[in-house]
């Protein structure tokens, strides 16, 4: 409309956008660096740090790689969306930008909300491939609860575990109480000299709750009994089994969890994009202004040069004229009269 201006601002990043996204990360981050020196801690209180061989030697799975891989994943990406908010690190920006001349022009969100997508489908991938192929992962998790209960002795991180899932599922061993055969101290071979021979771990047993102290030999001898004498003392039931039925009993509170998860890790990515087209529109912006100036000073620079041109010539004209009249009039020739 005439008589009217309408204003354009130029791109700019959202500062809101930019520190709450940052303040995400730094949950991440703390979290993960938490888990991280959890881990640490423990394999230095085990003393795997001074020899790491340990870690091989053993047969089942350390709990504390849970704490180390886990917390490592989250303090990288963590670290990478903290600093690509911020983009005050030189060496992400060398890692992840080309050279600009304007240092906030970086792909480190991008680079974060790509492995924060990557994990998201890879979960995605184990649910359905869990859901598909549920005989093959049944198989699969008796087999490692297998390997385990073989390890059951040899890592007191593990040992803790297994109690722990014993008594939390009231179960005994992968599929029954005689998985505990594969154990050498708990099989009842006659070359086994343990007095835990023929046995169980305490945590199969069912607890007394008139009992204030643990009985940690009620296991002792157990399995010399008949199945139907076991099951007033022990748990006779499979712990495969009974982690099949607690996720059909909680399926909605685990369902819950992993959609919230889920949602969580699709905000941080929308973060991570918004932040990203932010920063292009600012640099598209930045790039049209600069070629603009490029073509003013280009301009400039011609119409100065054709000025300074003009101007020389001119002062060479007036030098000679100048120079031919201060010559001695006797070398001039004259014409004949």
């Amino acid at each position: 409309m005439p008589g009217k201006h309408q204003q354009f601002q130029d791109p700019e990043v959202g500062c809101c956008g930019k520190y709450f996204l940052f303040g995400f990360n730094i949950v991440f981050w703390v979290l993960g660096a938490l888990f991280l020196a959890i881990g640490l801690w423990a394999w230095g209180e085990k003393g795997v740090l001074s020899n790491i061989s340990v870690l091989t030697d053993l047969g089942g799975l350390d709990p504390v790689w849970l704490f180390v891989v886990v917390g490592g994943v989250m303090s990288v990406l963590g670290f990478a969306g903290c600093i690509g908010a911020l983009r005050e690190n030189t060496f992400l920006l060398k890692f992840g930008c080309h050279a600009s001349s304007m240092p906030a022009i970086c792909v480190p969100p991008t680079q974060f909300s790509v492995f924060l997508g990557l994990i998201f489908f890879l979960e995605l991938a184990a649910g359905v491939l869990a859901f598909v192929f549920k005989d093959w992962i049944r198989d699969q998790l008796n087999l490692f609860i297998s390997n385990n209960v073989k390890a059951y002795r040899d890592d007191i991180d593990l040992q803790n575990l297994i109690d722990f899932a014993q008594e939390y599922w009231s179960c005994c061993g992968a599929r029954g109480p005689n998985d505990w055969n594969l154990n050498i101290y708990f099989n009842c071979t006659d070359l086994n000299p343990s007095r835990e021979r023929c046995g169980v771990p305490f945590s199969c047993c069912v607890r007394d709750p008139a009992e204030d102290v643990l009985n940690t030999q009620c296991g002792y001898d157990i399995r010399l009994k008949l199945e139907l004498e076991q099951q007033g003392s022990i748990y006779t039931k499979g712990c495969v089994g009974q982690f099949e039925k607690w996720l059909q009993d909680n399926l909605i509170v685990v369902a819950g969890v992993l959609v919230g998860i889920a949602l969580l890790q699709i905000f941080g990515i929308c973060l991570a994009q918004n932040l990203v087209s932010d920063i292009k529109a600012v640099k598209a912006n930045c790039d049209h202004t600069c070629d603009g100036y490029k073509r003013l000073n280009k301009q400039h620079f011609e119409k100065q040069w054709l000025m300074f041109t003009i101007f020389e010539g001119s002062v060479g004209s007036t030098a000679s004229t100048e120079l031919s009249s201060e010559v001695d009039p006797g070398l001039t020739p004259t014409k004949a009269s």
